[in-house]
This record gives structure tokens, C-alpha cells and sequence, in this order.
């Protein structure tokens, strides 16, 4: 006989068998108690943290008189007149003209981002010039000094240059790859690609320029869209830069034309802010709705590896 057929067979007693039962029922109910404590505990930080932008959006449809002091989060007598008076325009500006300053200024970010941070990348990763570990370290040490470090220098620089109350100053940059982060972005990204493809067009008499345009500017577009998305937001968004350089309504975002329902010296239209707060919200938010699936695939393919 074999080895298997002679083994003995254990059997488990009664108790062990009545036991059995009882742990599975136990390691169940402690599963459960989790993952409900886990729900219960995502859902009251949601709260917390959608509970502004509620407030925010029910205050648009509010009297100005309700919203200061007053605790309810439902408007009781709810109102279209703030988006009336927002659509009207204030200072003697339309709201489309806000809007338009936005999108101008959101766009030129976006196309002076993508293409000069692209450049700059592809030299950092794929042409050899001396020091190049040295420069490279000295843009990623860029990311570590304050924007307010250096505003008045800067502000002084483009005073005399004649650039205050244009868009200029707030744009030069994008296109000198001054975004750190996107430089790095991209060049982390081109550390991925496989070096056997610039070899096989170098063979073909292809040269840097040509590399650049047809080989790696298509496999960088996870990257450059997730970088698009970055920099149309925080164009969108950026308030400081505005209002520091521009001082005519007429070239005003719509986050510094917020400002203007504001006044401490009159009566301040908080229920006009409020929608004009809504407005401001709704491209930011319908462009990262489309767009949300490329920030995790083009971070998740940029080789943030370390």
C-alpha cells in the first residue's frame, strides 16, 4: 500500500466542528464593522469638505441681506437676480469680458507651458552638453524658492520694461519654461522611452529636430495633456499674479473681478459675488470632468520613479 492511502485521515470533534462556524460568522462581522466604520468615516469627511462649495452655490441664489449672519443653508426665498446683475457687468465691464481675459490668459498658459516645458525636457533627457546634472539640479532647486521671493524684482524688471497692466508679464514665463514641475514632468517621462528609438532614426538621418517632432512629441501626449490640465487650472485660478500687474477692469480675470462685489467703503453685493463665484467654478470644473482620466494616466506613465 502507499504512503497516501495508508495516512491517517483526521477527524475533527464535535467541538472543533461547532467552533468552526462561530469564527467564520466572527471574522464576518468584524469585515463588516470595518468596512461600514470606513464608509461612515469617508462620508463625514465628504461632508466637511463639500460642505464650502454647497454653501458657495445655494448663497448664489440668496439675497445679499441672507447670507451674512444668516445660518440657514437653504435659501428660503431663492433668487436669479445675482446672476442678473453678475451678467450685467460691474466697473463698467461685462462679465464677458472677464470670462474672455480667463480663457486668453488659460490658453497662452497652456500652449506656452506645453511647448517650451517639451523643449527644455527633451534637451534635459536626451541631448548630452556639459553640466547637464548641474543645470538640471538647479531647475529642480527652483521648485524649492517662494514666488514671493522674488515678486519685487520682477515687478520692478517689467515696471521698467513697460509691461505693467498687460498680460505679459503673466505669460513671458510659460513660454520661458520657467514651470519647474512640468520640466520635470516631461523629462521623467522621456527617461521611459526606450533610447533604441532616437538610435534607429539617427541611422535614418533623422536629426534632433526631427526626433523631437515625430518620435517624441506623439508618445509624450499622456504627459503633455496632464500638463495641459495643471496649467489651464492654475491659470484659471491664479489670483495674485493678476493683481500684481493688471490694474485696469478691463483686462481683469474673473477671479480678481470677484474683488470688485466687494467694497468696503458702499454697500458689498455678496449674493452677486457668490454667483459670480459659481460662473468662475463651472469651466474649471467641466474641464476636469472631461479630462480627469489623463492626470492619472499621464502621471501613472511619467516614470516618477525616483
Amino acid at each position: 500500500m502507499t504512503e497516501s492511502a495508508t495516512r491517517a485521515v483526521v477527524v475533527p470533534d464535535e467541538d472543533t466542528r461547532a467552533r468552526i462556524p462561530r469564527t467564520r460568522r466572527g471574522n464576518a462581522v468584524r469585515r463588516t464593522a470595518g468596512s461600514l466604520t470606513f464608509h461612515v468615516l469617508s462620508l463625514a469627511m465628504l461632508v466637511v469638505i463639500l460642505y464650502p462649495a454647497a454653501w458657495m452655490v445655494l448663497s448664489a441664489f440668496k439675497h445679499s441681506s441672507d447670507i451674512v449672519g444668516n445660518v440657514n443653508l437653504w435659501p428660503e426665498n431663492p433668487t436669479l437676480q445675482n446672476f442678473a446683475d453678475v451678467l450685467g457687468g460691474i466697473a463698467g465691464t461685462s462679465f464677458w469680458t472677464f470670462f474672455g481675459n480667463s480663457v486668453l490668459l488659460a490658453v497662452l498658459s497652456v500652449l506656452g507651458v506645453s511647448i517650451s516645458s517639451a523643449i527644455s525636457a527633451y534637451a534635459f533627457a536626451r541631448i548630452q552638453f556639459r553640466a547637464r546634472g548641474f543645470w538640471f539640479a538647479l531647475m529642480i532647486g527652483t521648485l524649492l524658492l517662494p514666488f514671493h521671493v522674488v515678486i519685487i524684482p520682477q515687478y520692478i524688471m517689467f515696471n521698467q520694461l513697460g509691461m505693467v497692466n498687460t498680460f505679459t508679464p503673466l505669460l513671458l514665463g510659460k513660454f520661458l519654461a520657467t514651470e519647474a514641475f512640468f520640466v520635470f514632468l516631461l523629462v521623467q517621462f522621456m527617461r521611459s522611452v526606450p533610447r533604441d528609438l532616437d538610435e534607429a532614426a539617427r541611422i535614418d538621418g533623422a536629426g534632433h529636430v526631427r526626433i523631437f517632432a515625430q518620435i517624441m512629441l506623439p508618445l509624450m501626449r499622456p504627459a503633455l495633456v496632464t500638463c495641459s490640465i495643471f496649467a489651464f487650472i492654475g491659470s484659471w485660478n491664479e489670483f495674485f499674479g493678476p493683481l500684481l500687474y493688471l490694474k485696469t477692469p478691463s483686462l481683469y480675470t474673473m477671479p480678481l473681478a470677484l474683488r470688485l462685489y466687494v467694497d468696503s467703503t458702499s454697500t458689498s453685493n455678496f449674493g452677486a459675488q457668490m454667483a459670480m463665484a459659481v460662473l468662475a467654478l463651472l469651466p474649471v470644473l467641466l474641464f476636469f470632468l472631461v479630462f480627469q482620466r489623463y492626470i492619472v494616466g499621464g502621471i501613472a506613465t511619467s516614470g516618477l520613479k525616483g
